[in-house]
């Protein structure tokens, strides 16, 4: 049953309601959320500790003509189904579905695409100045930051920049001490600090309260209270509290969770001009007691009972391999374990690369930095000119954005930093904006980098061995999310040549070139093509870069026709630098490069996406079959 939540497909609807059934429509949005991502997965906590901001705000504000964007896009479920997608909500995350994430294309009200953090202020900033400029003089622009997302560079810089602009913005910081894993740092103490100072928030509300006194002296005094306002927050307040001081005007903290308090809120900000912030206080997960309490777990926890709260487990007759993370894990621990100069860096994802087991054993040497990727480059960077070799694991699709920090800061200066990219190639669920998609490509071009990409768990572990010997300069390990393929993976460690390929089989007339993890898809795909008595050489090409141009000869000399499948874009990726190659040494072959395509893949099952990309097991077989049919045209493959 969903209540009041039945009548409302939009904020319209919303509005039309009175104040007092608020808290109703928060119940019956909460109980929503939990029916369908119970059933269909999703992210959990996140959306349910903002319901009673979600619908204050569209109660409020008049969306979409005022802009609201969300930073991160995984506490915004609440707003996708009270913005016409209740209907479709349990496609969320789905192929073809709708994205679990805010994304401009999808809906009007979303008024800017995220997934990554630390977007929001800027993007609001913009919005707002754009408004000024159009003199759309009462338009609303509220960025909703979580307070992980805070931590992150790019919100320090938009509200240095918001403070000195007179634009009509509102940052609402949602503090609940928590992103996926919870927060550290010197900002997440302070927020605690101004949270619980007696001191502080007794001082302020008694100002408050003396100043509504003095106004209440009659018209003359307005002058006087103005003047002892500005005195007041120019000196004491200001001194204080770090928002203040950046020229926002600070209220809070306040109950994130009393929905009506919100709506008085939000419509008295409303009305003041320039740079704004409310500080709420929420508890993430809130409403579902098993997500209060392990906010981390309750995260995104997949399929699970909604009254038992048992979270369901899929069933194999036979143990799974284990996860390439995991076995990031316990590799750094054993190599640590005999080279003390190595360290262990994160940004806020701890427990998701499982940098975790290596930060309760050796909490010295193990850094969770908070959402800053370009802060964590850097960092790395100053302990390798200190002799240590800092393991630095960042996803994929975030290390774009320390890129800077790894050409500047580290290849420059051929620092001995390892840089472990978890989430390389296709993600599945979270879209575009979290697929490993570009790293081949973008670390490839830069000077002194090597760059490798391990075909099971053994190489994985092998390649992290090689990549903490001495004088090995900035080294790019890129991996899956997910299972590997072998059941016993803790081999004795090996060190692997640098820039040395392997040869899995030899072939005739057909050379299949993968790299990473996709070269068990062409495995697989070979077995089939056995049984078709078509047999095709494969190579792991192991090393990006340096390129091993000593097998790369031998392949071009014995072969014509070459593929070439790897789990990233095509565009300046493996593939093209087997091109380039061929070009610089005037090979004459075909050539065809199985990958991800030049366009933004949306989400999905990773099968349904491999398929689709066509570099999938069943779209080699097909490739390699045509190939054959083309040099034998007399060979029946259908048997």
């Amino acid at each position: 049953m969903q209540g009041l939540l039945a009548g409302i497909k939009n904020p319209e609807d919303l509005r039309k309601l009175k104040e007092k059934d608020l808290s109703q429509l928060c119940e019956d949005l909460r109980q929503f959320i939990i029916d369908i991502v119970s059933v269909h997965g999703g992210h959990f906590a996140a959306s349910l500790g903002v319901v009673e901001l979600t619908v204050a705000l569209h109660y409020v504000l008049n969306t979409p003509y005022d802009q609201l964007v969300w930073d991160v896009g995984h506490q915004a479920y609440g707003h996708k189904i009270l913005t016409g997608r209740k209907d479709v909500f349990y496609t969320n995350r789905l192929y073809g579905g709708i994205s679990g994430f805010p994304k401009r294309s999808e809906s009007e009200y979303d008024s800017f695409g995220v997934g990554h953090s630390s977007t929001s202020i800027s993007a609001a900033l913009g919005m707002a100045v754009a408004s000024r400029y159009k003199g759309e003089t009462n338009r609303q622009h509220v960025a909703v930051i979580g307070d992980g997302a805070m931590t992150g560079g790019m919100a320090f810089e938009a509200l240095n920049h918001a403070g000195i602009e007179k634009s009509n913005l509102l940052v609402i910081l949602n503090d609940n001490c928590m992103s996926i894993d919870p927060n550290v740092g010197a900002l997440k103490e302070y927020l605690t600090d101004i949270t619980t100072s007696k001191l502080y928030n007794r001082f302020r509300d008694d100002i408050g309260h003396v100043l509504n006194k003095i106004s209440e002296l009659g018209p003359n005094a307005h002058e006087t209270v103005k003047k002892i306002e500005k005195s007041i927050k120019g000196t004491l307040l200001k001194k204080s509290n770090f928002f203040e001081a950046l020229k926002f005007r600070y209220f809070g903290p306040i109950d994130g969770h009393n929905v009506q308090h919100l709506v008085k809120v939000l419509k008295d900000l409303k009305d003041i001009p320039g740079p704004k912030l409310l500080h709420c206080i929420t508890v993430k997960g809130k409403g579902y007691e098993l997500a209060e309490k392990d906010q981390t777990k309750w995260h995104a926890p997949g399929l699970f009972d909604k009254i038992t709260g048992e979270i369901k487990k899929e069933i194999s007759s036979k143990p799974k391999p284990p996860k390439y993370q995991d076995v990031f894990g316990h590799t750094i621990i054993e190599l640590a374990e005999k080279n003390p100069k190595i360290m262990g860096i994160t940004p806020a994802m701890p427990s998701g690369c499982s940098l975790n087991l290596m930060m309760k054993i050796m909490p010295h040497r193990a850094f969770d930095v908070g959402i800053a990727e370009q802060h964590a480059v850097t960092f790395s960077a100053g302990l390798a000119t200190q002799g240590l070799i800092p393991f630095c694991n960042i996803y994929s699709s975030f290390m774009q954005r320390a890129y800077d920090q790894v050409i500047h800061d580290v290849a420059i200066q051929k620092l001995n930093v390892v840089f472990c990219l978890d989430r390389a190639g296709l993600v599945g669920a979270d879209g575009a904006t979290h697929h490993g998609a570009y790293d081949l490509a973008y670390m490839r071009c830069i000077p002194n980098m090597i760059i490798a990409s391990p075909i099971n768990e053994q190489a994985l572990r092998n390649m992290m061995f090689t990549a903490q010997q001495d004088n090995m300069g900035p080294f790019v390990i890129r991996y899956p999310r997910g299972n590997g393929v072998m059941a016993e993976w803790r081999t004795p460690l090996e060190i692997i040549p640098v820039g040395k390929a392997q040869k899995i089989t030899d072939g005739e007339e057909i050379a299949i070139i993968s790299i990473g993890h996709v070269g068990n898809f062409v495995l697989d795909a070979c077995e089939q093509l056995k049984e078709k008595k078509l047999f095709p050489a494969h190579y792991d090409l192991r090393f990006l870069k340096p390129l091993d141009e000593e097998t790369l000869h031998d392949i071009f000399r014995k072969y014509s026709r070459v593929v070439t499948v790897e789990d990233g874009c095509l565009q300046g990726g493996m593939g093209s630098a087997i091109l380039e190659f061929m070009s610089t040494h005037k090979y004459q072959a075909e050539i065809i490069r199985l990958g991800i395509p030049d366009r933004c893949v949306d989400h999905g099952d990773p099968t349904q996406l491999w398929k689709e990309c066509g570099y999938d097991v069943g779209s080699i077989v097909y490739t390699i079959e045509k190939m054959f049919r083309e040099t034998r045209p007399c060979v029946d493959t259908e048997n």
